[in-house]
């Protein structure tokens, strides 16, 4: 179960809207979609939590790259929409540098008929798994301008860090509505 909102600067305030990810592929939806929401291309938040599990920050400033901010990468990496932000640059890999590696790592010698399955989904998970760290990745500072600042992001639980961002940005009622 995932909640997804976004959050646009207006001159009077923030405003909120629910959003739907399934139409969403890219990064480069995502930032469209948010750009779609403030026409002004003042700042658009989008905040994404999985199940008390993750949650992530995709900031928009107009035509800006996006910025993003993730709680936790190998959380987030198990899910669709973790997968939409977890982009190569964030996670600090050259773009592209795992295409073929998955035949690279096939074990063609016969063995794996005999393997218990135990051991096939500990061989799954082992390298990919720990190839995304169980910490924050992007950019931390990204809401240091709008009051919640590096250290505070961090040490946001995911259970409750969107209200809390809200809270922070005087957008929580807003944000409530949507919810």
């Amino acid at each position: 179960m995932y909640f997804a909102a976004l959050l646009a600067r207006t001159e009077d305030g923030w405003e909120a809207s629910d959003t739907e990810l399934d139409d969403v592929e890219t990064l480069s939806d995502l930032a469209d979609l948010a750009r779609e929401a403030n026409p002004d291309e003042d700042t658009v938040l989008v905040l994404i939590e999985q199940e008390d599990a993750w949650f992530g920050v995709v900031r928009v400033d107009g035509e800006d790259d996006p910025r993003i901010y993730v709680s936790d990468a190998a959380a987030a990496a198990r899910s669709a929409y973790g997968e939409l932000l977890l982009t190569d640059e964030l996670l600090g890999r050259d773009p592209g540098a795992d295409d073929g590696s998955d035949l690279d790592s096939l074990d063609l010698d016969g063995t794996e008929d005999g393997e218990d399955e135990e051991d096939e989904e500990s061989d799954e998970g082992g390298p990919s798994a720990d190839a995304v760290p169980h910490s924050p990745v992007g950019d931390s500072q990204i809401l240091d301008d709008l009051g919640v600042g590096e250290k505070e992001l961090r040490a946001l639980d995911a259970e409750d860090a969107l209200g809390a961002i809200a809270d922070a940005l005087g957008a929580s009622e807003v944000l409530e509505t949507v919810r």
